[in-house]
């Protein structure tokens, strides 16, 4: 009788049979001709661990956030600027205008006004006071005030920055601070050095330097992932782990104007992900991410190519000389394992597999 192996998995059926032919089949595997070659086999051990079945789905690497930064000094002449794909930390220039440096600060407040003794209390204040403290330049108290010691750590934060003693007046005029919500990778500049630039005028297009993969799912897959979910992402050196950190609540479908089109809904998915060193600067690059569909403990695995399709439906793998019976269960496609079943079957038995 041929032996016909089996590849269970995705929805599809692969067979292997004693002529080394791979064939993607239905519920009744192919019979092989006698004349074909047999195919080369080696050994396996039954092994027992955790079995996680897992969904694929494309996804795109890039960067969280979208940031359009605009000039609120002066007008003037552009005279210097982050160039694309650089990051900008706190302290640190996006831009300059006649000479005049815009430097970035954290805070979800945007800067509004100048700082300057006598101001009124407000949120931007502690902001500024918060950042301050960062830079190790003693501020005071962090509140809302800003108060004579404020003044005496903006003067010694000047210093530090190179400018001119007579500069140092401890007064940020409105322009010179720019508050983002953390460091910036600068994507496109939106206005080239030497441009004339005003009030209001865009200059640098960036977003954060949070690497996150951006991926839709089907709306009927929502159910299968949720905010702080661990999935893998294969990248073009390998997979790594990561942790979905959103998932959108509203559908949108894209059916290109088709008529009868009959794509389902997508819901936006947001995964933080951790790039291994040596991974370069990759940027909009497609990627598939595997995310959990279940997950089974302490169960007898096996690798899926060990599975025999069984006359008449069913499976069963071949130790020594024997054939087992067996019932398949989750199939992980990131190891290549199967969960298997059967009365016959026990961890480190041997069973027979193709070489590879």
């Amino acid at each position: 009788m041929p032996r016909v192996r089996m590849l269970v998995g995705g929805g599809a059926v692969v067979a292997v049979s004693v002529a080394g032919v791979w064939l993607a089949v239905g519920a009744t595997p192919r019979a092989a001709t006698p004349a074909e070659p047999a195919v080369v086999l080696t050994t396996a051990r039954v092994t027992r661990g955790e079995v996680t079945q897992r969904v694929s789905v494309a996804g795109t690497l890039g960067y969280a956030g979208g940031y359009t930064v605009a000039s609120h000094l002066p007008a003037g002449v552009l005279t210097a600027a982050a160039g694309p794909g650089s990051a900008v930390e706190r302290g640190g220039n996006l831009f300059a205008v006649n000479g005049i440096p815009a430097v970035l600060l954290f805070g979800p407040t945007p800067a509004y006004r100048e700082f300057a003794a006598g101001m009124s209390d407000g949120a931007d204040v502690r902001q500024l006071e918060e950042n301050l403290a960062a830079l190790g330049l003693a501020p005071g108290p962090v509140d809302e005030h800003f108060t004579p010691t404020t003044a005496a750590a903006v003067r010694r934060w000047q210093a530090a920055r190179g400018v001119p003693a007579a500069r140092r007046t401890g007064t940020v005029p409105f322009g010179q601070i720019v508050f983002l919500p953390g460091p910036v990778r600068v994507n496109q500049a939106t206005a080239p050095v030497g441009s004339a630039v005003g009030p209001g005028t865009p200059v640098l297009a960036g977003s954060s330097t949070t690497r996150v993969v951006t991926a839709e799912v089907t709306t009927d897959q929502q159910q299968l992932v949720h905010a702080g979910d661990a999935v893998r992402v294969g990248l073009p050196g390998g997979q790594v782990d990561a942790t979905v950190t959103e998932v959108g609540r509203v559908a949108s479908r894209d059916d290109n104007g088709a008529p009868g089109a009959t794509n389902l809904p997508t819901i936006p998915v947001t995964i933080a992900v951790t790039l291994p060193a040596g991974s370069g600067d990759l940027d909009q690059a497609p990627v598939q991410v595997a995310i959990t569909t279940a997950r089974r403990p302490g169960v007898l695995l096996v690798p899926v190519t060990a599975l025999l399709a069984k006359p008449g439906g069913g499976y069963q793998v071949r130790s020594a000389s024997t054939l087992i019976d067996v019932e398949p269960g989750l199939f992980d496609d990131a190891t290549g394992l199967v969960e298997v079943s059967g009365s016959g079957l026990s961890e480190g038995m041997v069973v027979e597999v193709p070489a590879t």
